[in-house]
C-alpha cells in the first residue's frame, strides 16, 4: 500500500512539472508554436523548427545570447516578423492563416512593451495611453486626449495613475525620464485590456533600479488581469524573479527549459557557457 502511495505521488508530480510544457493546442494553452522556422539573408535559420507551448496566465522569461533569436521569435508570434514556415496558436488563433482584418484583432489582445518605448514625443503621456484603445475604439476620439470621451479619459488615467504618473498626464513625452516613457508605455498596454503581454527587453535601455521597477509592474499587473506574460531579458535576475518559467534558446530551438523557482545563477550560466561552446 505504502508502495502504491508514494507510486501515484511521484506520478503526481510528474504531471505537475510537465504542465507548464504542455503540448501546444490545448485550450489552456495561450501561445503554440510548432515547427517553426525563420531564415535572414544569409539563409541559415535563426529560429529552426522550433516547438514551444506557454500556459494560459503564466510568465515567462525568453533568454539567450545575442543572434538567438529571441526577438525574432516573440516578434512571430503576431507576424510583425513573418515566419518561413511551421505554426503558431496565439489566443486560439491559427496565426498564419489570418487575413489583416482579423490579424488587427488578434493584435487588439496582444500588449506590447519594447526597449524603444514607440511613443509619440510631441504629445501628452494622457494622448499616448488613451492610443491604446484605437484597437476598440475607431476614429479620432482615440487620437489626442481633448477628443476622448470622458470614459477613455478616466481610464486612461486610471491605468497612468497604476504606473504612478497620473502626475504626469499632461506632460509632453519628450520631458519625461527613460523610466517614466517606458511607464507610460505600460501605461499604454493596459489601456489595450490585453490577454497576452509580449515584453521584448523593457529593461535593457534603462538603469538598474529603474528597470527592476519596470519588470516587477509587469509582472505585478499581468497577474492582476490574469493575463499571460512573455519577456525577453538579458538581466538574468529579472528572468529569476519575475517570472514562473526560464526558456533558453541555442541553435534556432528551446535548449533550455525549467521552472524558475529553483533554478540557481550557476545553471544559468551553464546554459550560457554551452551555448559559447556550441
Amino acid at each position: 500500500m505504502t508502495s502504491t502511495v508514494t507510486a501515484h505521488r511521484k506520478l503526481s508530480a510528474i504531471v505537475e512539472d510537465a504542465r507548464i510544457v504542455a503540448a501546444p493546442y490545448q485550450p489552456e494553452t495561450a501561445v503554440g508554436v510548432r515547427g517553426l522556422v525563420k531564415r535572414f539573408q544569409s539563409g541559415a535559420p535563426v529560429i529552426d523548427r522550433l516547438d514551444l507551448a506557454i500556459g494560459a496566465g503564466t510568465r515567462v522569461a525568453v533568454i539567450g545570447a545575442n543572434g538567438t533569436g529571441k526577438s525574432t521569435l516573440v516578434r512571430m508570434l503576431v507576424r510583425l516578423v513573418e515566419p518561413d514556415d511551421g505554426m503558431i496558436t496565439v489566443l486560439g488563433d491559427d496565426v498564419r492563416s489570418l487575413d489583416a482584418r482579423r490579424l488587427r484583432s488578434l493584435r487588439a489582445r496582444v500588449g506590447f512593451v519594447f526597449q524603444r518605448h514607440n511613443l509619440v514625443t510631441r504629445l501628452s503621456a494622457l494622448s499616448n495611453v488613451i492610443h491604446g484603445a484605437q484597437g476598440r475604439v475607431g476614429g479620432p476620439r482615440t487620437w489626442l486626449q481633448a477628443l476622448a470621451p470622458a470614459g477613455l479619459r478616466e481610464e486612461a488615467m486610471d491605468c497612468l495613475d497604476r504606473v504612478g504618473l497620473a502626475d504626469k498626464a499632461l506632460s509632453r513625452v519628450d520631458t519625461l525620464s527613460g523610466g517614466q516613457s517606458q511607464r507610460v508605455a505600460v501605461a499604454r498596454m493596459l489601456m489595450q485590456r490585453p490577454t497576452l503581454v509580449i515584453a521584448d527587453e523593457p529593461d535593457a535601455s534603462l538603469d538598474p533600479k529603474s528597470g527592476e521597477e519596470v519588470m516587477a509592474m509587469l509582472a505585478e499587473l499581468a497577474g492582476e488581469r490574469k493575463a499571460t506574460l512573455i519577456f525577453v531579458s538579458h538581466r538574468m535576475e529579472h528572468a529569476r524573479q519575475f517570472s514562473e518559467r526560464i526558456v533558453g534558446l541555442s541553435g534556432g530551438r528551446v535548449s533550455f527549459d525549467r521552472r524558475s523557482h529553483g533554478v540557481t545563477e550557476a545553471e544559468l550560466s551553464g546554459f550560457f557557457r554551452q551555448e559559447e561552446a556550441a
